[in-house]
């Protein structure tokens, strides 16, 4: 920026001419203009992927059967949370999908 503009000049460059600009004498400089060259950049090189960001896991034992005091089966759930009770109310949500009786045994970080 040209440290010798006015600010009517200022204005113009900043929001257009409004009205024809008389013209005013201003002496020219022509500094030598470098030639410039167009490379094309070296291809990429395989990129690297970003890491997943960290999911936070829980697992979610169950103990499932279908018969009352019958025979049971450890069924272990993930649950992307950190909630221990989001956790295990999702884990008997989907358990009784497919059986009738479910106790859990336990929740651990992953």
């Amino acid at each position: 920026m040209n440290p010798g503009l006015t600010e009517e000049e200022m204005r113009r460059a900043l929001f257009g001419d409004t009205e024809p600009l008389p013209d005013v004498a201003v002496p020219s400089e022509q500094e030598p203009v470098p030639e410039v060259v167009f490379v094309k950049p070296a291809p990429a090189v395989a990129k690297k992927k970003a890491a997943k960001a960290f999911t936070p896991r829980l697992q979610v034992t169950l103990r499932v059967g279908n018969e009352f005091e019958g025979k049971t089966f450890e069924l272990i759930h993930e649950a992307d949370t950190l909630s221990k009770l989001l956790a295990e109310q999702e884990a008997v949500k989907a358990a009784r999908k497919k059986y009738r009786y479910v106790e859990m045994v336990s929740v651990k970080s992953m």
